[in-house]
């Protein structure tokens, strides 16, 4: 027997071998994980005008797959069905864009101004009410979420003049351009990228595509049914209270359904706000029970039923990927970050399918007793 076969024999310690040495390389391997992707970040982060489009059209890719794969099992052509899928997508949104902005455009400023004399009757409330706040810590309060709002942080970079135009216009045409050559060669495009893999790794490519197609386009489908019930109830309610500008706040709610948790609390306040100063205080209250409403139907019933496979992710889990998100993309970034966020999980549960056969065990043989 050799002596490392004896099992009595004892391997020499060394720094590397001992626990506190297994623990530094463990460290220094997640240290460099952790390096590598905020590098890969911040590389994203700067070529953003490239990211978000090619993020967005993957998004709205998998939201209209089930329309192009239904005009091409009818016997459509690829081609043909491309395009009616997109031009199709662009007449329906652009036609609804244009539709809320004919419909609210005189009423923005009138907006506004009730949103800042609800928050200025807040203010004096919380100031002269049995709380007793001191006033500069409300200021302050008020300037550091303006300065936010309106920082490069929020914004994803310095909004200014001709060069936000230019983004603007030039990320509109690289999404229209990968959205044409996501609908038409999506599946190619995933195969392509699966070509040097082999047996079981191809199949699980093929796993991660499939589920990450699943959920994203249910997410956004999901999304946009629940922000249009949302929108109509609380629009609804507002316009029996009487409450003005109930148009541009439904159409508020809808936009902010997209932001999860967020969007739809803060479009809640802002529905107050306007009902404070236009109606009172107890119209306001009303509000208050209505949104409140809602965001339970939302939570408890409606979500589970539209989005059951889509969005399975604490709330927790939501808050920090918005929170993170935002930090790196500003408002575009905490739209995608929970999409993005939904895709990793369902990634990391599709890895190793559950329904993998398992080798069945090979039963013993009987022994034949002889006569």
């Amino acid at each position: 027997m050799r002596a490392h076969d004896d099992p009595t024999t004892l391997v020499p310690r060394t720094p590397l071998t001992d626990r506190l040495g297994w623990l530094g390389l463990r460290s220094g391997q997640i240290l460099l994980v952790i390096i590598l992707a905020s590098a890969v970040i911040f590389g994203l982060v700067q070529l953003k005008l490239v990211v978000i489009p090619v993020l967005i059209a993957i998004i709205l890719a998998a939201a209209l797959s089930p329309v192009i794969n239904g005009l091409r099992k009818r016997g459509v052509a690829a081609i043909l069905a491309t395009w009616i899928t997109l031009l199709g997508g662009i007449g329906v949104f652009g036609g609804i864009i244009t539709l809320i902005v004919f419909a609210v455009r005189d009423q923005w400023d009138e907006l506004f101004t009730s949103a800042s004399e609800g928050i200025d009757h807040l203010q004096q409330f919380l100031i002269d009410g049995p709380i007793q706040v001191d006033e500069k810590q409300i200021d302050d309060a008020r300037t550091a979420v303006a300065d936010f709002l309106t920082s490069s942080q929020f914004g994803t970079g310095a909004l200014a003049g001709a060069s936000v135009v230019f983004e603007l216009v030039t990320g509109a045409v690289l999404l229209v351009v990968i959205l044409f050559f996501f609908l038409k060669d999506g599946g190619q495009i995933w195969n392509f990228f699966l070509t040097p893999f082999k047996g079981e790794r191809l199949a699980r490519g093929r796993r991660i595509g499939h589920t990450s197609l699943r959920v994203l386009g249910g997410y956004v489908r999901g999304t946009a049914i629940v922000a249009a019930v949302d929108a109509t109830a609380i629009g609804i309610g507002l316009a029996i209270l009487q409450v003005p500008l109930a148009l541009p706040l439904a159409v508020i709610v809808f936009l902010g359904a997209f932001i999860p948790l967020i969007g739809a609390t803060a479009a809640g306040v802002l529905a107050a706000l306007v009902a404070l100063v236009a109606s009172g205080p107890g119209v306001a209250l009303i509000v208050i029970i209505i949104v409140i409403a809602v965001n339970q139907l939302e939570g408890n019933f409606l979500q589970p039923v539209v989005m059951a496979q889509s969005l399975k992710l604490h709330p927790l889990v939501i808050l920090v990927g918005l929170t993170a998100g935002t930090i790196v993309g500003g408002i575009v970034g905490a739209v995608l970050s929970v999409p993005i966020a939904a895709v990793a999980w369902a990634i990391a549960k599709a890895w190793n399918t559950p329904d993998a056969p398992r080798p069945r065990a090979i039963p013993p043989k009987r022994r034949v007793r002889k006569r």
